[in-house]
């Protein structure tokens, strides 16, 4: 069924509404309008008066353009006209009143911005409202930054809710993450401001990392800025601000440089207060499965190297870390008291946790198909509170009691390090730590601090938690389906907190809080519970002084809840004086700015006043007061440019209430005559007398740009009126003849050019020049269309139209000297007479071109293509390939190709008399040269003049070594130095590149480019090797490709350009492209064809490798090995002062360190020891 068709809107209404006034202004004709004058009351320049002067510009009286009030001025409110609805009044014919339209011109126009954007007595929407009180903010805001008032410092204040946060100095986030991490261990925290200078080394004590440190801190806890810029502690230790560095590498690096320096205090906490609070023991052991013998090693680690799985537990991980390992079949263990190989279990066990627990997960692992790092976005869940009991003591002889050893060792979340980005080798460090002032969690990116709400919002017991493992497990039919966990991002990180569901119950007796997952987090520390607030730190050194510790740090205000009290260390005098001066230097900062801004703001609100006593009184309310002109955008300049910043080039930027509108505005409203233009009429407003005196009077008001309303610009006035009149009278003008144009039957018509008639009947003609009227009909363009070059009617009649005599006495009326040709006058003789010889001529040439073509048949087919099969043992001529080209178009279009004179031969010659190519050369066979049959030069010397005969042979000759080979015999010799000058001198030139297989042929090019006359030899080109190499499928699909390319290049195209002109040829990847040149491979991409030597029409090797790097079979490029710390202070420290897990590093790579393997546990030990400890007691 065909849709129902809509039905079709009704028209508006035409006309006003019932009771709507109708305007004056708005009828067609009326006298009120700026030129609506022209042709009514003047048809003459000469009858232009000032009252029609005036109108041009909307400052008549005529004009009826409304004297708008101030809309800025305050008026009293006036009683609002009670409305009273009369009854309607029956008029005559049934009509009512209301049906009644009245035609008046008493209602004033509303004042609005759009309708007096061109009424030059409305002196309204200018830019008053920045100057009013609503404007007022936003003006002195605009005032005080024009004035140069400068940064406010109060905007680095720091925030009593936020901790300090770290300046990044460019690709420092790997220790600005740690940094905050570090100083939130109170313990670690208040040993590092203990520490002290050496004796003899006082004066270098403050260039020392160490110190730097206590600043940092010092900054963090006290400082009164925002933001701490840590460069003097990148500087201690010597660090690239510009390279990113892995953050485990340096937390290591930095940990084990801290421990040489706390080795040196007098104090004994110090010295081990590394390994106390962060060090641990792991015991690696084997036991015999027949005697239950037991070899054990001990180690000790600072951070627990955790590998990572999908969507897995931290819990389970740290177990799959302990998990035994047995020793079975070839694998058997050597056991030392059965004296046999024996099976055996083998295990990990912790022995010894410390109090601050740092988790170092693999993120960064090593591929070893790339051959690279890459980042694992494997998710990790973890949570806030960890029992560590159940993995201690496992299989390790301990003397402590179990229960207290579980309770002893839970341990709670207390910061989070995250990597953002998908790379292993770029991204940007974060860090989530928890403040213990004020309970909080923070986000820590470099300077931007946040506080996480969602972690401290919603938390949820062990029996909520859900493993994540479930749903992916096989379920048997009884269970219920599990609705995986649902997750929600932490704010300002990637991170995503997992909202327990129902769930199996964990162990009875562990309290895990909440679980939170993570695809970015590569560290997570945990303190132990008893560490914490309730339970201050323990030391055996006393802290310096303590301070009752409320909300963030030591600045931190409350709110009246109660908050936990927490002993915090104090900085040394030395770092708290360097901070007090950054807190005092930033005090002062703020006085000063805010006494500057005390003073401008004095200084606007005078400018204000005296802005306002301008404008609100600025207007006029009748033609009749005395009155200047100025234009609209120098008014607006003036109100603005108080809230602009003047740049003097002497002095430099002036404060805005020095020099406030000087504005110019010769080309807003004068013509080139200096008068008013009526073009720009819209720029012109009208103000008071009064006011201008007001504003010449101060501020340096421009009086030359400012006008009388009697200042219309004569000129211009008559060339606008004589332009409109033309606009009004020229469609009368052609309705007119386009009535009388047609000839009648038996009568005269005269000929006119259809085009001119064409763009002389449009409402604006094309050809219609300002001031000087329309071309006429004999005007040079449209001559040619009637009238031939002998001044008579041309034999063309397409071009041209007849008119009638009534249409042409019109035509004569406008243009007086035009002189029009009748359809009774006869052609051109002359002209005629020419065509019929002309045919003649024509047939004549073709003639000839036919003759010649006939007789120089071989080289009209073979000359330019270069074939010379036919040629061997044929006497030769070489000619210039110009005149053949030539002589070519010629013979296709003989009438209207000039023949060729002569045929040059001069520019086959050296200066010398040689010839400055070698015919047994390739490369010099270029498009300027051509091969013809000496026949064929004897013909063209009959029928051209022609230059001295350049002849060659192609026979086979024998060389000085007995072998036969076929070159051009030529008995002009060859010039050597004319011949590289030939080549050598170019603008453009094509090359060729030829794809080659394997290595590359040069024996070849190295004999032609000497200049020495060999044969060449055939090369197979295109056999790419590409065999054990993955080939992207651009490169597969680009078999069918052809192997050579011919590139143009000059001499400043470099190789870079070039490879990529046969990337677009040959379809090759840049990245897979070598190319040669004499045998040279052209590695530098900046360098040019001048500086490589490339001559014209050289020849270039090119060799393609696969994608990934190799070449017929080669080794595949490894990525730059990295600087890693080399070069800083951190590179010179040692780990000898700790005993160092030696497992993976953060990467997952094995650390290379000289190990020997034990030959009864193959346990790895020193290179010193033969064996094990234990299993040399064993033994």
């Amino acid at each position: 069924m065909p849709p129902k068709r809509k039905r079709r809107p009704s028209p508006p209404p035409k006309g006003l509404a019932a009771g709507e006034h109708l305007k004056r202004a708005k009828l067609a004709g009326n006298n009120s309008s700026a030129w609506g004058w022209v042709d009514i009351e003047v048809s003459d320049p000469s009858q232009i008066t000032p009252e029609h002067r005036l109108m041009t510009c909307g400052l008549s009286r005529r004009n009826r353009n409304p004297f708008c009030g101030n809309k800025y001025v305050s008026k009293p409110e006036q009683s609002q006209p009670t409305v009273t609805l009369e009854p309607t009044v029956e008029t005559a014919n049934g009509e009512s009143e209301n049906d009644i339209i009245v035609v008046s011109d008493d209602e004033p126009p509303n004042c609005a911005k759009k309708a007096c954007k061109n009424n030059p007595n409305c002196l309204n929407y200018l830019g008053q409202d920045k100057w009013e009180d609503e404007g007022m903010c936003k003006a002195r805001e605009q005032f005080l930054k024009a004035s140069d008032l400068g940064f406010n410092p109060m905007l680095n204040a720091r925030d009593p809710d936020l901790p300090v946060g770290l300046k990044n100095l460019g690709a420092t986030c790997y220790a600005n993450a740690f940094l905050q991490v570090w100083f939130r261990d109170l313990t670690f925290r208040n040993g590092v401001y203990q520490c002290q200078p050496l004796q003899d080394a006082e004066k270098k004590f403050e260039d020392s990392p160490i110190f730097q440190l206590q600043v940092t801190f010092a900054a963090l806890q006290e400082s009164r800025l925002r933001v701490y810029n840590p460069e003097k502690f990148a500087e201690s230790l010597k660090l690239s601000t510009s390279e990113q560095q892995d953050a485990q590498e340096f937390s290591k690096l930095f940990m084990s440089h801290l421990d040489i320096e706390f080795r040196k205090q007098s104090a004994p906490s110090l010295k081990t207060l590394i390994s106390t609070q962060f060090q641990g023991q792991l015991v690696y052991g084997t036991i015999c499965s027949n005697c239950e013998s037991r070899s054990e090693r001990s180690n000790s680690f600072l951070e627990l190297e955790i590998n990572i799985e999908n969507n897995s537990r931290l819990e389970d991980r740290i177990a799959a870390l302990l998990q035994d390992e047995k020793l079975t079949g070839d694998n058997r263990y050597h056991c030392s008291h059965c004296q046999s190989l024996q099976e055996a279990t083998r295990y990990t066990g912790l022995r010894a946790l410390p109090p601050v627990l740092h988790f170092s997960l693999l993120r960064f692992v090593y591929d070893f198909a790339s051959m690279e790092r890459k980042k694992s976005k494997h998710n990790l869940l973890f949570p806030t509170t960890l029992d560590m009991g159940k993995f201690l003591g496992r299989r390790v002889n301990t003397s402590e009691d179990a229960s207290e050893e579980r309770s002893s060792h839970v341990y709670e979340l207390r910061g989070v390090l995250l990597h953002k980005g998908a790379s292993a080798y770029h991204g940007h460090y974060e860090a989530q730590v928890f403040d213990i002032g004020s309970t909080t969690w923070f986000q820590f990116d470099d300077d931007t601090v946040t506080k996480i709400d969602l972690l401290g919002e919603k938390r949820h017991s062990s029996k909520e938690i859900i493993d994540i493992l479930n749903w992916s497990n096989k379920r048997s039919h009884q269970q219920p389906r599990i609705r995986p966990a649902k997750k929600r991002r932490i704010e300002d990180s990637e991170d995503e907190i997992v909202e327990p569901a129902s769930s199996h119950e964990q162990d009875t007796g562990s309290d895990s809080g909440d679980i939170f997952s993570s695809k970015d987090a590569y560290m997570l520390v945990y303190a132990r519970r008893e560490f914490w607030p309730g339970n201050p730190p323990t030391s055996t050194e006393p802290c310096n002084s303590s301070i009752s510790h409320r909300g963030v740090d030591e600045i931190s205000k409350t709110n009246g809840s109660p908050q936990p009290t927490t002993t915090i260390p104090s900085p040394p005098p030395r770092a708290r004086d360097l901070v007090r001066a950054l807190n005092t230097a930033h005090d002062e900062a703020c006085e000063q700015y805010l006494s500057k801004e005390k003073e401008l703001n004095e200084r606007f609100f005078e400018l204000r006043e005296w802005m306002r006593s301008v404008y609100l009184h600025w207007g006029v309310e009748s033609a009749d007061e005395d009155s200047v002109i100025v234009s609209r955008q120098a008014l607006e300049g003036w109100l603005s440019k108080p809230l602009t910043r003047v740049k003097n080039e002497k002095s430099g930027p002036q404060p805005p209430g020095e020099e406030a509108a000087e504005v110019a505005i010769l080309s807003d409203i004068l013509c080139e005559h200096a008068g008013l233009d009526p073009r720009k009429c819209h720029n012109m407003k009208r103000v008071s007398k009064k006011a201008h005196l007001q504003l010449i009077s101060r501020d340096g008001f421009d009086n030359s740009s400012v006008r009388s309303p009697t200042d219309v610009c004569e000129t211009c006035v008559k060339e606008l009126f004589t332009e409109r009149l033309y606009q009004i009278q020229h469609p009368r003008i052609v309705a007119e003849f386009d009535n009388v144009c047609d000839v009648k039957p038996g009568e005269t018509g005269f000929w006119l050019s259809k085009a001119w008639l064409k763009d002389w009947r449009l409402q604006k003609p094309r050809m219609h020049v300002p001031l000087y009227g329309d071309a006429a009909p004999d005007s040079a363009e449209f001559r040619g269309h009637v009238r031939c070059e002998h001044d008579q009617l041309s034999l063309v009649s397409t071009a041209r139209r007849s008119i009638s005599k009534e249409a042409c006495d019109i035509l004569l009326g406008i243009f007086p000297h035009w002189r029009p040709l009748s359809t009774t006058e006869a052609f051109c003789s002359t002209c005629e007479t020419i065509i019929n010889s002309s045919k003649e001529d024509k047939r004549e040439l073709r003639k000839k071109a036919e003759d010649e073509k006939a007789r120089l048949r071989h080289m009209y087919d073979n000359a330019l293509i270069g074939n010379t099969l036919l040629l061997e043992n044929v006497p030769c001529a070489v000619v210039s390939a110009h005149f053949v080209r030539l002589w070519r178009k010629w013979l296709g279009r003989p009438t209207d190709i000039s023949r060729p004179d002569v045929v040059e031969t001069s520019t086959l010659f050296c200066e010398h008399g040689n010839l400055v190519f070698d015919p047994n050369a390739p490369n010099d066979w270029d498009c300027n040269i051509a091969l013809i049959q000496l026949s064929e030069w004897v013909v063209l010397e009959g029928l051209y003049r022609c230059g001295p005969v350049v002849s060659v042979e192609k026979r086979i000759v024998e060389d000085p070594n007995g072998f036969l080979d076929t070159k051009f015999v030529h008995p002009i010799p060859v010039c050597h130095d004319c011949r590289m000058s030939r080549r050598s001198n170019y603008e453009l030139t094509d090359i060729t590149v030829r794809l080659q297989s394997g290595h590359v042929h040069t024996e070849q090019n190295s004999a032609s480019r000497s200049g020495e006359s060999c044969k060449p030899e055939s090369t197979s080109l295109g056999l790419r090797s590409s065999m054990g190499l993955r080939q992207s499928k651009r490169i597969r699909q680009g078999r069918a490709r052809r192997e050579n390319a011919r590139l143009t290049v000059s001499k400043s195209t470099t190789v870079k350009d070039m490879k990529i002109m046969i990337q677009d040829v040959l379809k090759i990847p840049m990245i897979c492209q070598r190319l040669f040149y004499k045998n040279e491979e052209l590695e530098d991409n900046t360098a040019t064809v001048e500086s490589l030597g490339i001559l014209m029409n050289d020849t270039l090797d090119l060799r393609e490798e696969g994608e990934e790097g190799e070449s017929d079979g080669g080794p595949r490029k490894r990525r730059a090995e990295e600087k890693g710390f080399g070069g800083t202070l951190l590179a010179t420290s040692s780990f000898t002062g700790l005993s160092w897990d030696a497992g993976t590093s953060s990467e997952g790579e094995p650390l290379h360190e000289a190990t020997r393997a034990c030959p009864t546990c193959t346990y790895d030990n020193p290179p010193e020891n033969d064996m094990c400890d234990v299993c040399q007691d064993n033994a």
